[in-house]
């Protein structure tokens, strides 16, 4: 509990075992309910989770956004927080998170990776992806985004009944916030945060992963 507030945190996982364990014990004590997204995992990512607390939910319709939608669908929380598995974002930033999405007067904050503080945390081919990818959304939805690729957030849960998320893949990430913008009784808001080298390997396909998003955002810009 948190002011109050119920706190869930959401992490989908696919193959995170050793990362996962940093990220569940880094957790603060205010976290009302954990609840890790197992999308098919081949390693001992579920049985860490649970051993550790967490409610473990298996999704084996691989998919970034099908697990995301898995885990919002459980989530007993007012608010709702989401995090990589892989420790990547920041756990202990936890609270100042929160203390700013609660005075920012808007439903939905987005945590902005950009400028990336430590050049290890992201490939070159990564950063230029993603600012590609922001630029574009930033110019189709008239809201400019620095961030469109993070996968850190802290929202209202009951901003998801406002929301039409249809995405199961990477391109959820951008769907969210872009319902977000597009919805004035939810706002949108990013906040600058520190950003790590991931731990375990990497998912993220650049290429294919980036020509989808790319795509997704010119279908939903055109509501198709």
């Amino acid at each position: 509990m948190y002011k109050n507030r119920r706190i869930t945190v959401v992490i989908p996982c696919l193959n995170e075992e050793i990362g996962i364990g940093e990220v569940l014990r880094e957790l603060p004590p205010f976290v009302d309910e954990i609840i890790v997204v197992d999308n098919g995992s081949t390693d001992r990512t579920a049985t860490v989770a649970g051993e550790m607390g967490a409610i473990v939910i298996p999704e084996l319709n691989r998919g970034y956004g099908r697990a995301y939608k898995s885990g919002f669908s459980r989530a007993t929380g007012d608010i709702i927080i989401t995090l990589d598995g892989d420790h990547s974002y920041p756990v202990d930033a936890l609270s100042y998170l929160l203390e700013a999405f609660m005075h920012c007067g808007v439903g939905f904050v987005s945590a902005s990776r950009f400028p990336v503080l430590h050049d290890a945390a992201m490939n070159s081919k990564h950063k230029f992806g993603n600012r590609v990818l922001s630029i574009v959304m930033s110019l189709l939805f008239l809201r400019w985004v620095h961030d469109s690729q993070s996968g850190m957030w802290i929202f209202r849960r009951d901003a998801l009944r406002k929301m039409n998320l249809v995405s199961d893949g990477m391109a959820f990430s951008e769907e969210i916030k872009i319902e977000a913008i597009r919805n004035k009784e939810i706002g949108f808001r990013e906040i600058f945060i520190s950003y790590s080298q991931r731990i375990g390997e990497r998912k993220l396909m650049p290429w294919r992963d980036g020509f989808q998003n790319l795509m997704f955002l010119l279908r939903k810009r055109l509501r198709i």
